[in-house]
């Protein structure tokens, strides 16, 4: 009988020792998934966003309110920082640099391009791993004071020939808005004394204090001044005249061909796992489609337009193509 039971507790034994390692190896299985930041777990920290720009700009306002619906998709907690610099580029080679692992994303625009064409970067969109895109702004425009000579855009393109390189216009060297003051200058036969003054919240302080003429920046981001009186727009860069400013004349229907569309995009270093990109993407084109994420936006003139990882992809590329032919025939 001892014999009997001795060889049961033996088997017993043997038997628990084989399960333990099965729950051991399917537990180190799961830590590991876990580790690697796997869809079902992601993401189990916060998310760092680095924004290249400085605060109080559409960049920055854009990703912010971005951020807090995605928080809501993602069931996580998005941390936004602020990396402001040569145009944009301290903060994207940040992001480049940072581990593959999910937890550093960019939320950036256009000027990815224009960094690049300009050789004030030594990379470009393709060196992301992209996530997709979710706001365009078409209300880029010339922003005057209330007061200032400038009623449209042929009094100010008459000023500028009559004055060649008096007129101040301000940017961020490298921006998005270089490109367009170059454009304009090129399409309008004129030279303006451009002047790096920083970030669009710079640029708006600058109009404000009086020490620069006219500032390119979108409508919607200067809007509380075109309504209280102090600022005033001469025109809009799109094809149309845009639904929430009816009364602000495009440039093309002034005589000047020049548009152009801002989107704001997100990206990943290369090699983030794919899986982990898939569910950010996910959760950006939800929030693009929630109606409480689109009122939010829209009194900032702003369009909700969900371009996929490929479709973002096509659009860089077209849009690389449109610049370099932009400033070829400005230089």
């Amino acid at each position: 009988m001892k014999k009997s039971i001795s060889k049961a507790a033996v088997s017993l034994v043997a038997l628990s020792m084989l399960l333990g390692a099965c729950s051991n190896s399917d537990s180190g299985s799961n830590s590991s998934s876990n580790s690697d930041g796997g869809e079902s777990s992601y993401p189990t920290k916060p998310i760092n966003i680095i924004v290249p720009a400085g605060a109080g700009g559409d960049t920055d306002r854009n990703t912010r309110i971005t951020a807090e619906y995605l928080a809501e998709e993602l069931d996580g907690n998005l941390v936004v920082t602020n990396v402001n610099g040569s145009g944009g580029t301290v903060g994207a080679q940040q992001v480049i640099d940072a581990d593959p692992d999910g937890y550093t994303a960019l939320s950036f625009h256009n000027s990815t391009i224009i960094n690049s064409l300009l050789e004030l970067a030594d990379f470009g969109y393709e060196d992301y791993q992209l996530a997709g895109s979710a706001i365009t702004d078409l209300s880029n425009s010339f922003i005057v004071s209330a007061d200032s000579e400038f009623t449209d855009l042929q009094s100010l393109i008459d000023a500028a020939k009559e004055k060649p390189g008096e007129i101040t216009i301000a940017t961020e060297t490298g921006a998005f808005t270089h490109l367009q003051l170059l454009a304009f200058q090129n399409l309008t036969d004129t030279e303006f004394k451009i002047v790096d003054v920083g970030s669009a919240a710079e640029k708006t302080t600058a109009l404000l204090g009086g020490q620069i003429d006219i500032i390119p920046t979108q409508l919607g981001l200067v809007q509380e001044y075109i309504e209280s009186g102090d600022f005033r727009s001469l025109g809009v860069m799109s094809e149309e005249r845009l639904a929430g400013a009816p009364d602000v004349p495009t440039f093309v229907e002034q005589g000047v061909d020049l548009k152009f569309d801002k989107f704001f995009y997100w990206a990943f270093p290369k090699d983030t796992p794919q899986e982990v990109v898939d569910k950010f993407s996910e959760a950006l084109e939800n929030v693009t489609n929630n109606p409480e994420f689109q009122k939010e936006i829209e009194p900032h003139l702003l369009d909700t337009n969900y371009l996929s990882p490929d479709d973002l992809s096509a659009h860089f590329e077209k849009t690389t193509e449109e610049y370099k032919a932009l400033l070829d025939a400005a230089q």
